[in-house]
């Protein structure tokens, strides 16, 4: 592995390029609108999954729901979502143009045309196929949850076609860097599913979540469609169009990463369905904190910067390529890790009070909490990772990532089994290979990405880290102590009490760690408290 040098001098902002510097302003500002998005999102992805825990609680069905709701992501994924960021982002972003709109419109709705006619043959095929597809899922389950398992596959795989659409059109918005509408798409998603479990659950018991995936669907969709305003979309069968086959030549190798990343999944979930039925609920909530940082931190930066990177040429401007994407990835380092030092901390203090209530019990919070444990230490690494990807894909480079993948994925394969099984650690034995697995494809790619584009010396990226940790100390000190010194003294009880328990301690730590970054001159939260600050200002008066 290539030596990190935490000793080098970092780049200070004032010695930027007012270029530079209008560069990065324009980043942060659009990450600042995703994250604004994600935040929403994540809070009410939070409150969903209070109000599943709280209704279902951790069963064989809310395993069986959480095992085949992946199916609906994986065939998304494969067919769309995985384009998104490795070709239809890179390459519509050479036509966000004003002079090229009328050009970018007949794209895009070649693109929906093709689509929606593929999609709805999809769809057909999965309704046909559950039966057979479902026990690769799932082949440790008993026969009755194996039914109820794929009623709710055959409920929710319509969601394929609004997920398929939705994303042609998000890449859309972001290729011309309106980020707002996409920002908004998650909040729909997650509102629309605790609304149709809220007003179904009593009569529809667990198939009423799979009712509210294809709602949640439909609600992403239907906020993106006010951004198409002005835009001239027409039924479009020109599949020889010359971007088609550019989209799809890029696409090709991140296809086949795909099919392996999902087989990936198919094996976990079926290796976890041979521990005990409630290891997928346990594993998806456990999960789902970690997805709040990822996406509020490295997706939200990587996506804001992806179409810059995607407009600049690495082997004509290599400085400015490297500038721009270590101008992101600081910023995912500053905020990673004291988010991860913080779930550490304070991980089950959180989780008893988003989860443990209704159905919910003290025994699934404490399962829950140690799944996280083993978690936590892939977290960095996979927020480090996507912004690593991206630069790949903005340079048209699709091979390198799903190599990678590979890679990581045997990785998976060879630690998950071996610790699940032979040394008797369940399903904590597949989350820690998970783990193993996100470590392995970060290392690999920050080596890959070092020897292509002539290494992160320079630019401050190694400094930012070992700011960013030391400063992080604080909020594992402030946050236990705070956490220890509520529970000593607070005079509430019940959710109020739950509440104090993590507020008060995270508040703590937060406010270490902006005072330890600011004691140690790490810039990028300089740069995100200086944001926050004028925009919690109120306006001049004129």
């Amino acid at each position: 592995m290539a030596q990190l040098n935490l000793t080098e001098p970092e780049v200070p902002a004032a010695g930027l390029e007012p270029a530079v510097q209008g560069q990065r302003a324009g980043i942060v500002r659009a990450a600042g609108i995703n994250s604004l998005g994600n935040v929403a999102s994540r809070v009410l992805g939070m409150v969903r999954g209070s109000v599943v825990a709280f209704v279902f609680g951790a069963s064989g069905a809310t395993g069986a729901f959480d095992a085949v709701q992946t199916v609906p992501k994986m065939v998304y994924e494969l067919l769309v979502g995985g384009m998104l960021s490795a070709a239809l982002v890179p390459v519509l972003s050479e036509y966000a143009t004003a002079e090229r709109r009328e050009e970018m419109d007949h794209i895009l709705s070649v693109l929906l045309t093709l689509a929606g006619a593929a999609l709805v043959l999809v769809v057909l095929v999965l309704e046909l196929g559950a039966r057979v597809f479902v026990p690769l899922l799932v082949g440790g389950f008993e026969a009755a949850l194996m039914d109820t398992a794929t009623v709710l596959t055959r409920i929710m795989v319509p969601a394929v076609l609004i997920y398929g659409i939705s994303g042609l059109i998000q890449a859309y918005h972001l290729a011309r860097k309106e980020f707002v509408y996409p920002a908004l798409g998650g909040s729909a998603h997650n509102l629309g599913l605790i609304v149709t479990v809220l007003v179904l659950a009593g009569r529809l018991d667990v198939s009423s979540l799979a009712v509210g995936v294809v709602v949640a669907a439909a609600a992403q969709l239907l906020v993106q469609l006010p951004g198409l305003r002005g835009t001239r979309l027409r039924l479009r069968f020109d599949w020889r169009h010359p971007v088609i086959r550019r989209i799809l030549k890029l696409y090709a190798p991140v296809l086949l990463s795909i099919i392996v990343a999902n087989a990936g999944i198919i094996i976990d979930r079926n290796l976890a369905s041979r521990t005990l039925p409630q290891a997928l609920t346990w594993m998806a909530r456990a999960t789902e904190l970690i997805q709040i940082s990822l996406g509020l931190v490295s997706m939200a930066i990587s996506m804001a910067v992806l179409p810059t990177l995607s407009q600049i040429d690495a082997r004509v401007e290599l400085d400015r390529f490297k500038r721009t994407f270590c101008g992101g990835l600081r910023l995912v380092i500053a905020v990673i890790i004291p988010a991860a030092v913080g779930l550490l901390v304070l991980g089950e203090p959180i989780i008893r009070l988003l989860f443990e209530h209704g159905e919910f019990t003290p025994a699934d919070t404490a399962q829950v909490s140690r799944a996280l444990l083993y978690y936590l230490p892939g977290l960095p690494f996979a927020a480090i990772d996507l912004p690593l990807v991206f630069a790949f894909y903005a340079q048209k480079d699709t091979v390198t990532p799903v190599v990678v993948g590979i890679v990581s994925v045997l990785v998976y394969l060879a630690v998950g089994p071996l610790l699940a099984f032979a040394a008797g650690w369940g399903y904590l034995g597949l989350v820690l290979a998970n783990s193993a697995q996100l470590i392995s494809h970060a290392l690999i790619m920050l080596v890959v990405f070092s020897r292509r584009f002539e290494g992160l010396g320079g630019y401050a990226v190694w400094s930012t880290a070992a700011k960013a940790a030391a400063a992080s100390l604080l909020v594992a000190a402030l946050s236990y102590g705070g956490h220890a010194l509520v529970t000593r003294l607070s005079p509430l009880t019940g959710t109020l009490n739950e509440a104090l328990l993590v507020a008060g301690p995270a508040a703590l730590g937060i406010l270490g760690y902006v005072a330890g970054a600011r004691l140690l001159r790490l810039e990028e939260i300089a740069t995100l408290t200086e944001m926050v600050r004028r925009r919690l200002s109120p306006a001049p008066r004129t």
